[in-house]
């Protein structure tokens, strides 16, 4: 994995290249069963209850602290275990770019806002490079926390193609 900063130090970029075709990197991202196959971090799971991929259409899905690691830091925080979790796409333009905000508002103490992700997606023969372009959270601990969560769902990713056989 190469993670590379933009030139804006709020902005993170993370680039992998994986051993499978675009289409389905594509299908892994844009599919309720493709989403629930690799899209928690380390220690939680989720499943999808809706998927409308269009510019205005949201992703909803329940993400659950399974690890003893994630269960302690919810608890510690005063969080439940088990949250929603909404994202509306702006940018679908398939198979190459994905742009969604996701709604921050599990946060104890503060204001619910939103968050931009992109993930750029392009073909390299039998390969595929992502690119995902995460804006900050609210302050550095929870930022460095959901970075960490990113790069973990890439692994996660690179897992779910290798268990696909491809």
């Amino acid at each position: 994995m190469t993670t590379e900063p933009t030139p804006s130090p709020d902005i993170a970029r993370f680039e992998r290249t994986y051993d499978a075709p675009a289409q389905l990197i594509w299908e892994l991202w844009t599919t309720a069963a493709g989403l629930d196959e690799w899209f928690a971090p380390d220690g939680f799971t989720s499943r999808v209850s809706e998927l409308a991929l269009r510019p205005g259409g949201q992703l909803r899905y329940t993400m659950t602290a399974t690890a003893p690691e994630q269960v302690a830091f919810l608890r510690n925080a005063g969080m439940p275990l088990s949250s929603e979790v909404c994202k509306t796409f702006s940018e679908v333009a398939a198979p190459t770019r994905l742009a969604y905000r996701s709604l921050i508002d599990f946060v104890p103490g503060h204001e619910p806002y939103e968050h931009l992700t992109t993930i750029d997606i392009e073909s390299a023969g039998d390969r595929t490079n992502v690119v995902m372009t995460l804006e900050p959270l609210h302050d550095e601990t929870w930022t460095r926390q959901h970075r960490a969560h990113r790069v973990d769902e890439l692994d996660n990713l690179d897992a779910a193609i290798r268990r696909r056989g491809v």
